[in-house]
């Protein structure tokens, strides 16, 4: 009996393929102990040097009943598609993933990756379903 491979296509996968690469680069450049705007700084070098822009600090406002009520600082946006957030810590929580869908409805964009520079380098990896409604 034989196997089946499935190929799923990523939203934005080889962005977020290049982005991947440039925080393991990073990580593995740096190691684990700075604070997480050395890792943010290094980060955004490397993703200039495969040529991606960058933007960071990036603020979106959130939006209530028309007006608005607040506003969100991304660490990074790249290509204007994906937002990317660093974290330093020991492991990566649902306190950590729901700032990072807060900020994808803010943005209206679809695709954010969670980057951890702690001890061991993980990533999660969150779309914005389209049926949720832009803040």
């Amino acid at each position: 009996m034989g196997t089946t491979a499935h190929h799923v296509r990523l939203l934005h996968g080889e962005l977020s393929h290049e982005i991947l690469g440039a925080f393991f680069s990073v990580h593995t450049t740096l190691g684990h102990g700075f604070l997480e705007a050395a890792y943010q700084h290094a980060l955004v070098a490397e993703l200039r040097t495969r040529r991606l822009a960058v933007a960071t600090e990036v603020p979106f406002r959130i939006r209530d009943k028309g007006g608005i009520v607040g506003e969100y600082q991304a660490d990074l946006v790249v290509a204007r598609t994906v937002i990317v957030e660093c974290k330093v810590a020991e492991f990566l929580t649902a306190v950590h993933e729901a700032q990072l869908l807060n900020y994808l409805k803010a943005s209206r964009l679809e695709l954010g990756l969670l980057l951890n520079f702690g001890p061991r380098a993980t990533f999660r990896r969150l779309v914005r379903s389209s049926k949720e409604t832009p803040l």
